[in-house]
């Protein structure tokens, strides 16, 4: 299996204001890029370079069994993995609430929209140095939380304890890199910023039908 850096499904620019057209080509063109790469170069002599597939079905497997590797190809699988899932949360001209399913859950189990939209600025603020935030479907017991991970990480890697783990449906990148060029050190206005671009019409279908819908 030879890993490759998926097209974007729209322009570096389409994210303006928010997210700057030249943080965008750096992120896509530069980071991803590396995270690809590596990930090649570290599964080369592993069984992983004889996996046969789809490329989205084999990242999603190999991230689910991910203990079973070297920290190399977890943080650039996780990289390339995080990346082609967060493209694909972002949109231009989006919705400001999600579509009335995943509306209802949220008001279920955080009490309203704007209280899930507080916790999960909290809980990216409060992430320390890079990594990333998510919402996510629980394994343990199938209810929405809000969680945080470190460097590459995410909730579908069998690394993390397992009341950490479970299916993503959105996620927020904390490295600098994300939004350093246009904010620099102002995380929380990136993260609100972050609000304006949320493709949610693709996180409900996340949520209603557990596929991961990378871009691809």
């Amino acid at each position: 299996m030879i890993f490759t850096i998926p097209s974007l499904p729209y322009a570096y620019h389409a994210l303006e204001p928010f997210i700057d057209e030249r943080t965008m080509t750096l992120h896509h063109t530069k980071h991803h890029q590396a995270y690809v790469d590596n990930l090649n170069k570290a599964t080369v002599a592993t069984t992983i370079a004889a996996l046969q597939g789809e490329e989205v079905v084999v990242l999603e497997e190999l991230v689910k069994k991910i203990a079973a590797y070297h920290t190399v190809v977890r943080n650039n699988a996780g990289g390339h993995f995080n990346h082609s899932f967060f493209w694909g949360s972002l949109k231009s001209n989006a919705t400001q609430l999600p579509q009335p399913g995943l509306l209802e859950a949220l008001t279920q189990t955080f009490g309203s929209f704007e209280v899930f939209k507080n916790k999960f600025t909290e809980v990216a603020m409060a992430c320390f140095g890079s990594g990333w935030a998510w919402l996510s479907v629980a394994h343990k017991d199938g209810q929405l939380m809000i969680t945080s991970t470190a460097n590459q990480d995410n909730p579908l890697m069998d690394c993390l304890p397992a009341a950490a783990q479970g299916f993503p449906i959105l996620g927020l990148d904390l490295w600098e890199h994300a939004y350093y060029l246009h904010y620099q050190n102002r995380r929380l206005d990136y993260i609100t910023a972050f609000w304006h671009s949320v493709h949610w019409e693709l996180i409900e279908d996340r949520f209603r039908n557990q596929q991961l819908y990378l871009v691809v």
